[in-house]
């Protein structure tokens, strides 16, 4: 369909006409959510969801309740409605490649709340509280004397436990086994008691990590509203740091050659002559292209040297955007929320489905295990994929709103007569008529997405044992599966800006957007990697902020002997915070770039024609008009210089 749109000249009308677009895959949008809902039901309809939360034994029983006897399993069937918890005779046992603890469980009437040292404490138990922790062929009375007691009893000695809030299993309240366990994977660490002292160190600083992380908030924040004013001076320190670093980077590979040079001669017995001559000569072929790289540089920084001037006048425009629309700055918010609320579902949904299914006993174990046999099996693959789709449907929600609020500003010639919440507005306006456009978009990015995830996959399982080909050919895949999904989510954050304003369907929007990208291809470029070099700038100073500020912090408190585990915490999160608001305003950048674009090229500012621009972008205009009209008189008066030498010669002769 993209490649079959019509190609007639698009007659822009900046929020007009406004229509529905691609409904037919929203349709097949909703069909495939009634799809999802349908596994959820399958898995709470056979009952895995009371098997997930009452929890289940070893023996295919359901704690809680009666259950029904299961062919070929001894201990099955029983009655365990005043049994209501799950204990697990060796809690500490974690298998790491299935993700669970392996060790047999039963169903308990009570989580031992004190430490049983001796199998006398566990016979206790049993007669006090009534709840038998050995398996339930084992007597209370044959505790200490059952020959099969190491494998069919806990593993002494018996931590106190409790129940979890919702699921009723009973976990060890000390986490040392964990820390134990963590331990052993931790390398970098040679006294256990590193570990103890970093988990203490979080434990006990929490409320400096909680203020450092809002810390990170509000200087995100602050960023997005002053970075107008310090763009000029973050982009004249790339140009510098781009500049020096290859020119000192060029002449330093230079000197090492000239000096290489000179330590060659004859004299050098025979091997070390041959591999300073390759020295000399590999060094020589680095010193050329880094010349060579150097002088491509240098040229394009000297011709796009104005362009450069409009990602600053963009920047400028863009913070002007956030003080207008100060409900920008929440989008990460309510996104990262909605995708919080569908992955908590997500997740749900798949413990569920791994508890849905038919009783089998594991010939290797002997133990019950749930599985899914036949089409049912395949639930779990397109519950999968309704992960990847739902979450990109979620984020170019996100980009689609952005869009729309941002177009309603560039578009507005009177800033006061604009919506009073133009987010809410564009929200509105993507749910009424343009869900079906940010469905497709989302698909185009899952189709190349999920190739990409299980060649990664793939190369997961493999790794050490392909050959170096194979392995070569798996990276490359991936880097362009991956180069594939960033280009095309660019061209979707523009097809959406398109859709925004002319209220076209997706591939007429990308088509657009596309032509009128290539059109300004260098501006792109220019836009693309001195904004995006701005902008990490901008987190690094954040996360550097926020570091400087949990070291001064933590200097106060000299009981923390470990710093590493909160530092790296508050760096991380204050990454993500300046990471997420960032990427909102390089939206609003690339948003504000393409109604730019658009604008000077239907509008030249004469009656009728008057562009829609900020100041500050009119200025840019006014500028490279000045430029070009001074270029053009001085290549015209060239051109009467040449024609009078011209006529003189020809009277001369």
């Amino acid at each position: 369909h993209c490649c079959c749109s019509p190609t007639k000249t698009r007659e822009w009308k900046p929020l007009e006409q406004r229509k529905c677009t691609d409904i037919p895959w929203l349709l097949l949008f909703i069909l495939f959510n009634v799809g999802m809902l349908c596994i959820c039901g399958f898995a709470i309809a056979t009952g895995a969801a009371s098997r997930l939360i009452s929890g289940y034994d070893s023996y295919g029983n359901t704690c809680g309740q009666k259950n029904a006897k299961i062919p070929g399993i001894e201990l099955s069937g029983r009655d365990h409605a005043s049994r209501k918890y799950v204990f697990f005779l060796d809690p500490c046992n974690i298998d790491i490649l299935r993700r669970k603890i392996k060790s047999v469980a039963l169903c308990v009437s009570k989580c031992p709340d004190t430490e049983l040292k001796t199998y006398e404490d566990l016979r206790n138990f049993s007669a006090v509280y009534g709840s038998d922790l050995c398996s339930y062929d084992v007597q209370p009375d044959t505790y200490s004397t059952h020959s099969n007691r190491a494998t069919k009893c806990p593993t002494l000695p018996v931590h106190p436990s409790a129940s979890l809030p919702v699921f009723h299993r009973c976990m060890p309240v000390d986490i040392s086994c964990y820390a134990r366990f963590a331990e052993a994977f931790i390398t970098f660490v040679s006294d256990n008691s590193v570990v103890h002292r970093v988990i203490a160190g979080v434990m006990t600083s929490k409320e400096i990590i909680m203020g450092l992380c809002l810390l990170a908030l509000v200087l995100s924040l602050i960023l997005m509203v002053v970075i107008r004013y310090i763009s000029v001076v973050l982009v004249w320190i790339l140009t510098a740091v781009v500049v020096v670093g290859s020119i000192g980077g060029t002449g330093i590979l230079w000197w090492l050659y000239v000096d290489h040079s000179k330590s060659v001669n004859a004299t050098l017995p025979a091997l070390e002559l041959e591999v300073a001559k390759d020295n000399q000569k590999a060094l020589l072929i680095y010193a050329i292209a880094a010349t060579v790289f150097t002088v491509i540089l240098l040229l394009l920084l000297f011709f796009m040297r104005k362009r450069v001037a409009l990602t600053v006048a963009l920047f400028h425009v863009a913070s002007k955007v956030f003080t207008h629309l100060p409900l920008l700055a929440l989008q990460p918010f309510w996104t990262f929320l909605t995708l919080m609320l569908f992955w908590v579902y997500w997740i749900t949904v798949l413990l569920f489905l791994g508890s849905a299914g038919s009783p089998v006993q594991n010939n290797q174990t002997g133990l019950v295990e749930f599985r899914m046999d036949g089409p049912l099996q395949y639930m779990v693959w397109y519950h999968a994929v309704g992960l990847i789709w739902i979450s990109e449907f979620i984020l170019a929600c996100q980009q689609m709103t952005v869009a729309g609020a941002v177009v309603t500003y560039y578009f507005t010639r009177d800033k006061s007569q604009m919506p009073f919440t133009p987010i809410v507005s564009s929200v509105l306006r993507l749910m009424r008529y343009h869900l079906g456009t940010v469905v497709k978009g989302a698909f185009i990015i899952t189709l190349v997405e999920i190739p990409r995830l299980i060649l990664t996959y793939i190369h997961s399982q493999l790794k050490g044992r392909e050959n170096a080909c194979a392995r070569c050919m798996l990276k490359a895949c991936i880097c362009c599966l991956w180069c594939l999904e960033k280009c095309l989510t660019y061209l979707n954050t523009n097809a959406y800006t398109a859709t925004a304003i002319n209220s076209t369907n997706f591939c007429t929007s990308a088509r657009d957007a596309f032509f009128i990208l290539v059109e300004n291809a260098l501006r792109v470029a220019a836009i693309n990697s001195v904004g995006d070099f701005v902008l990490f700038l901008g987190k690094v100073l954040i996360v550097s902020c926020t570091a400087f500020a949990g070291i001064l912090s933590l200097n106060y408190q000299r009981e923390y002997t470990v710093w590493v585990l909160p530092l790296i915490i508050v760096c991380v999160f204050s990454f993500l915070v300046a990471h997420c608001f960032l990427s909102i305003f390089e939206i609003v950048v690339d948003v504000l770039f393409l109604c730019f674009a658009i604008d000077t090229k239907y509008n030249d500012g004469s009656p009728g024609r008057e562009y829609y621009m900020d100041k500050a972008l009119m200025e840019f205009v006014e500028n490279t008009r000045k430029d070009t009209e001074r270029y053009g008189k001085v290549e015209a008066e060239s051109r009467e210089m040449k024609s009078m030498v011209s006529l003189k010669g020809q009277l001369l002769f």
